[in-house]
This record gives structure tokens, sequence and C-alpha cells, in this order.
């Protein structure tokens, strides 16, 4: 689990089709083999680390639900470490558990902030709403619009810079992860209907 609050940004040593090894100082501080470290929004799990670089194996499904498999050499990635018991929420809970892959369509320079426009894959915009929180490439953001497969953030200067949102152009492509509140409630509401009880019949019949 972790909070979409990005700790630092990550290059990329080396990829391969069965792994993934990225540099991160600050990451790579404490973690141990096993440990989970979110990269670019995608939840890897350490198998090696030496000299500040840590290594994941990347397993088939990653790399056919997100663009992991894009990744080359010396490429910037948003990382963040899992959360702990007593990690301050900043963002909010996110699984790292890519739902789909958008399209950055329109980038708006402002005097203080950035708005970014993206539009989602097919089947995910029924669980964006205006001023619910989405994750975008690892990053927890807060969803200042929607309208049909489009959303837009504003990105604070923060942002901009200490995450790869601030380097991204139109065209590029991002991780998306949905809340997962939504996807809970979706399933729950579905299921319902299969328990819902018949409509109470007139067992005596015309009169």
């Amino acid at each position: 689990m972790f909070t979409g609050i990005v700790e630092e940004l990550g290059e990329v040593v080396k990829a391969s089709e069965a792994f993934l090894a990225v540099r991160g100082p600050l990451v790579t501080s404490d973690a141990a083999l096993g440990d989970s470290i979110s990269v670019n929004g995608v939840c890897l799990t350490v198998v090696a680390v030496e000299d500040e670089v840590f290594t994941a194996d990347v397993m088939e499904e990653t790399y056919r639900r997100t663009a992991i498999g894009k990744l080359r050499e010396g490429d910037r990635v948003n990382l963040e470490r899992a959360a702990t018991p007593t990690t301050r929420l900043g963002g909010h809970l996110v699984q790292g558990h890519v739902d789909g892959v958008a399209e950055i369509v329109k980038r708006t320079p402002a005097a203080e902030w950035e708005e970014v426009s993206f539009r989602l894959p097919a089947g995910l915009a029924k669980y964006v709403v205006e001023k619910g929180s989405i994750t975008v490439d690892g990053t927890s953001l807060t969803v200042a619009a929607i309208e049909g497969d489009e959303f837009t953030v504003g990105l604070i200067p923060t942002t901009l810079e200490a995450t790869t949102l601030g380097r991204k152009q139109v065209g590029d492509q991002v991780h998306i992860e949905t809340d997962v509140v939504a996807k809970h409630v979706e399933k729950l509401l579905q299921g319902s209907t299969a328990f819902a009880p018949a409509q109470a019949s007139d067992e005596r019949g015309p009169r």
C-alpha cells in the first residue's frame, strides 16, 4: 500500500524483458529483499539491492497492462516506498495496481500552476469523479474536472519539479489507478441484485 506522495525521481539503469533496475538513493537506503517500491505507480518487489540500485522482476501481466515495457536506460521514474503504520497519509490509499494507461492530451501553463488533461482508456471514466482522488504515474492527485473520457488535474510547482509529470509532454502515456473504493462499491451493487428478494405474489389468485 502507498500514499501517492512521490519520494524521489529515480533513474532507470537497465530494462529488460524480465526485470527492471532503478537507481534511487532514498528508496534503497533501507530497502530489503521482498520490499515493495512503486515505480511510476506500479508496485514492484525488490529482488536485489546494490550501490543505490534496486532490481525488480517484471511479469508478463505487468508489461501487458502498463507502459513499464517502454522504459529505457536513463528514463526518470517516480519512486515511493510502501507505507508503514506510522506513515502520514498525505495523499490517498494507493495499491500500486494500475488500471490502465492514459494519454496526455493538453497542458495549460498558468502563473503558479499548470493544468494537465488526460484521455482515459475505455471503461475507467465511470470511476473518476470531480474532486475525487486519482493516481497518475504513482502521484496522488485531485480531479479538477472530468468530461467524457477526459479528466484534468492542477499541478503545483512542487509536483511539476519533484515528479515526472513536469517533464512529460502531450502524447506521452501515464499509468492510471482509480480510487479502489469506487470499484468495491460497484461490485457490491452488482451483487446486491443477485440476492434481492423476489416480488411477493398473491397465492390466492384472481378473484
